[in-house]
């Protein structure tokens, strides 16, 4: 088996961060510990002609598109904090409900 070939057609599935399972989120995290940058952001239009802005996580058959949001981010962070034990009792847990009435979708 040759490993070198990405000929294979992958899997292209659009996620939204609400649909995120722990598996997904353990791989967002493990691709980026530190978050991601604008450098890892992919843009495309939508059927709607809509800008949507997503972040790509692969697996062995599938590229997945996560869209990105500032939920994202701390859904992101929140999953990283959970599961690494933090020393530090000064960290405080982000509650996203506060930013609902303020994203722009």
């Amino acid at each position: 088996m040759m490993k070198n070939r990405q000929t294979v057609a992958l899997k292209r599935v659009i996620v939204d961060y609400k649909k995120l399972d722990n598996h997904m989120l353990n791989l967002l995290v493990e691709k980026f510990p530190e978050g991601y940058d604008d450098d890892d952001i992919v843009t495309y239009r939508n059927a709607n002609n809509e800008v949507v802005e997503c972040i790509e996580v692969r697996t062995e058959d599938t590229a997945y598109l996560v869209k990105v949001s500032k939920r994202l981010v701390m859904a992101m962070e929140d999953f990283d904090d959970s599961d690494t034990e933090s020393d530090s009792e000064d960290e405080t847990s982000l509650n996203t409900d506060e930013l609902e009435s303020t994203e722009e979708e």
